[in-house]
């Protein structure tokens, strides 16, 4: 399960928790204009823009996570298991897989109204990477510095949403999860206010009370709220140091430790790294669950030229300052 953000400062910011109870080997990866992309129904795209962001490489191809490309444009796929549908390859539609989805839409659009242009035509496939890999139920978030919106292929068919929040989870499908929102119009930054009874004097006696009733359990449809009220109450500086920071504060509300959600075979689900991509400089940040420490890389001090993809692999041990 997982949770992906946008954030605007003076810098347009993207970027997810990814929660799993086990780790791909997943590397950020840069695919650079010249890297043939190639499609299991749509052929090659051999120049296209060039692409940052988490992905499990396989034979050599990109299988991303998360990703923003050179012109800004972002997007993540987020588990959507028991409600995503695929279909079989359909005359005059672009069939395109669930795992080449976002390198399809981010190698060839360069915000989120050309975005809808293309997804216009999508038919999204059940068509396999290879016998080892499942077919993963998926729905996806793509971003420009200026609006966002959800995809999710039904029962009922393609839908795309706005997402007027920049927010997206797991279950249930997108419109239910702007919908419960209105369950919880009464939490608020502020004091709260007393409206049980005048006949009572009832006193704050904390702070942050003016948040109680704020869902603090690890379900999707609570880490959607619980981001969402905290990425639309936050506040920082427009530096790049405190949006940077303020952003990993904000999925911080719905990380997830280990030994909280328990899977089969006494595994357990843990968020494995969070990111957080500066969409206007291509500056693309990431943390690991045992490394706090934020590590970037700059797409732009690579050759983004080249016709070969860029890996670098996580740094995962935790990084420690000593300051005596």
């Amino acid at each position: 399960m997982c949770t992906a953000i946008t954030y605007k400062t003076k810098s347009h910011y993207f970027g997810r928790n990814l929660d799993l109870e086990y780790s791909y080997n997943e590397s950020v990866t840069i695919t650079p204009r010249e890297y043939e992309i190639r499609f299991s129904e749509m052929g090659v795209l051999a120049k296209h823009y060039a692409i940052i962001g988490m992905a499990y490489v396989v034979d050599d191809y990109p299988l991303y996570y998360d990703a923003t490309n050179e012109e800004g444009l972002s997007m993540a796929a987020l588990n959507f298991v028991g409600n995503a549908i695929y279909r079989q390859s359909m005359v005059g539609q672009d069939n395109v897989a669930a795992y080449e989805l976002i390198a399809w839409v981010l190698s060839q659009c360069k915000n989120v109204e050309e975005a809808k242009n293309l997804l216009s035509r999508i038919n999204i496939t059940a068509n396999k990477f290879n016998e080892e890999l499942p077919v993963a139920q998926l729905h996806f978030i793509i971003s420009d510095r200026e609006k966002s919106i959800t995809l999710e292929s039904l029962k009922e068919g393609i839908r795309i949403y706005d997402n007027p929040v920049g927010v997206l989870t797991n279950n249930p499908p997108f419109d239910y999860q702007m919908f419960n929102l209105n369950n919880y119009m009464s939490i608020s930054k502020d004091k709260p206010i007393n409206n049980f009874s005048k006949e009572l004097m009832l006193e704050e006696y904390s702070r942050g009370m003016g948040a109680m009733g704020l869902p603090g359990d690890w379900s999707s449809l609570s880490r959607f709220v619980r981001a969402t009220f905290a990425k639309l109450n936050s506040v920082s500086g427009d530096s790049e140091e405190d949006s940077v920071s303020q952003f990993f504060h904000i999925l911080g509300t719905a990380e997830q430790p280990k030994g909280l959600v328990r899977m089969e075979e006494n595994r357990y689900q843990f968020t494995i790294y969070s990111s957080c991509c500066n969409t206007d400089k291509g500056i693309y940040y990431y943390k690991t669950y045992d490394n706090s420490a934020i590590i970037a890389i700059d797409m732009h001090k690579e050759n983004l030229d080249s016709k070969e993809l860029i890996n670098f692999k996580l740094v995962e041990k935790q990084q420690v300052f000593w300051q005596n």
